[in-house]
């Protein structure tokens, strides 16, 4: 009878460590990584003293990026190849996030945006490099529109502010 009480504890030990674990690797599926956005985040890190140059939807521009996974992996980057992509806003061209996270933007303007996967890549991604449900993170400078470039504006020589950060 002994024995039959340690193996009916035993059994109780490890069903109940299973049940543990398998919620945990359940609950893992579900949480929310860390990061992600479930609407579109437009951060405006430098706009231009005077903007007289905005894009429109239509408009022919060209945009520096650099596109980052949440964890910061960097999977593209124009600013490396020194090469802006060049594409007609709102026409579907570009993921959604671009077209709709660009509008309104100045020449010389830079912003960061964060697009969540419905306005990305969605669920299937883009193998191998974006995982499907990506969050993509952009950091963006509007370069030109309809082939008028960025005017360089001297900075202030009394900004003291140290936000280089794009």
């Amino acid at each position: 009878m002994l024995a039959k009480s340690k193996m009916c504890c035993l059994l109780l030990r490890y069903y109940s460590l299973f049940l543990i674990v398998f919620s945990l690797i359940s609950l893992q599926g579900f949480a929310k990584k860390t990061g992600d956005v479930s609407e579109l985040q437009i951060g405006v890190k430098f706009k231009p003293k005077t903007c007289e140059i905005k894009a429109h939807k239509g408009d022919r521009i060209k945009v520096h990026y650099r596109g980052k996974l949440t964890d910061g992996t960097v999977f593209d980057s124009s600013f490396e190849r020194g090469d802006p992509f060049e594409f007609e806003l709102g026409s579907g061209q570009v993921i959604k996030g671009w077209d709709q996270g660009l509008l309104g933007a100045c020449v010389g303007e830079k912003r960061k945006l964060k697009i969540p996967a419905k306005l990305g890549y969605g669920e299937q991604g883009s193998p191998p490099t974006i995982p499907g449900g990506a969050t993509l993170i952009f950091d963006t400078e509007l370069v030109a529109v309809n082939g008028k470039p960025t005017v360089v504006e001297e900075e202030d020589e009394d900004d003291t502010s140290g936000d280089d950060e794009l």
